[in-house]
């Protein structure tokens, strides 16, 4: 299996206020362990910048022109309580876009059997037109257009393994029939949405939330019967994954208890549905992640897998 892997430089250009766990050394960890030689047959490119267009796939054009307008020359800017730009954020989150599109290109192509991008900000709590929770535009949302409209995928699922649950995902996809997004989350935990009772409006939205301390048994089992059935059922030309990695034993933004283990078999389960239907591919998106060391272990657990290992 050829895997591709994205980033840039310019993601360690978006700072953060001191002490923020959104911060630039989570990208340094990720390429330092993607140094090992049991990566070395990994595709690597970096990540193109994407103009406003295109993140305008998954928002308003008004508010991708505020977002724009927002970045500041000098000093940092607050969009909201915790979410804030500095004067290299925007270039880093237009390059977070472009990853996600390129990857899409890639694997859609068959260039690549599938991808990740480690890229920041991340983006899964950018609602349509609300920016949220570190992220401003979002990558996976426009990832899964962009399949839509450049390759024309009839169905598309977007499945989302962040502690955290995927509100702006959600929000962009609800009335979507073509699109499918799954998340498994903590609950209850920031941002508040991902009841089981939240559904679409044509039953395309599959949440299933974990409580506090469960362990990776329980994530198994609820990702096993909760949404890879729901997955093949969907049978999805391509499956995009919001990999955030908070959920691993050693964050300290969430209680939940997976291991880096958990989330390779959870790669590994998504690559069985996309071999069933969508001929292997898969586009895997950095969101969270806040230990630095849990964040190295899970991450090359995930490209290890990708890769077939």
């Amino acid at each position: 299996m050829t895997t591709l892997y994205l980033c840039h430089p310019a993601s360690l250009d978006h700072a953060m206020p001191p002490g923020h766990p959104e911060r630039a050394d989570r990208i340094r960890v990720i390429e330092r362990v993607l140094e090992d030689e049991r990566f070395g047959t990994l595709v690597r490119e970096q990540a193109p910048r994407a103009d406003l267009a295109t993140a305008a796939l998954a928002h308003p054009e008004a508010y991708v022109a505020a977002i724009a307008e927002a970045a500041p020359r000098e000093g940092m800017v607050a969009i909201d309580a915790d979410t804030v730009m500095s004067p290299g954020t925007l270039e880093a989150a237009l390059r977070a876009v472009g990853a996600a599109v390129q990857a899409v290109d890639e694997v859609m192509t068959g260039r690549v059997g599938n991808a990740f991008a480690a890229m920041r900000p991340p983006g899964h709590h950018a609602e349509r037109a609300r920016a949220m929770g570190f992220c401003l535009f979002n990558n996976a949302a426009v990832a899964v257009r962009h399949a839509r409209a450049r390759y024309g995928a009839q169905r598309v699922a977007l499945v989302d393994w962040d502690v955290h649950h995927g509100n702006g995902s959600q929000d962009i996809f609800w009335g979507d029939r073509d699109v499918m997004y799954c998340s498994t989350h903590q609950m209850p935990l920031f941002p508040g949405t991902g009841a089981a009772s939240e559904r679409g409006d044509h039953d395309t939205i599959v949440n299933v939330p974990l409580h506090p301390g469960d362990d990776g048994t329980t994530f198994r089992e609820a990702f096993a019967h909760g949404i890879a059935p729901r997955l093949d059922a969907f049978r999805p030309d391509l499956i995009v994954i919001s990999a955030g990695f908070d959920a691993h034993w050693r964050d300290p933004l969430a209680n939940l208890k997976l291991t880096e283990a958990d989330f390779a078999w959870a790669t590994r389960e998504v690559m069985a549905v996309a071999d069933r239907h969508a001929g292997g591919r898969v586009v895997s998106l950095l969101e969270g992640g806040y230990d630095l060391e849990g964040l190295s272990r899970s991450v090359a657990a995930h490209v290890e897998t990708l890769m077939g290992r």
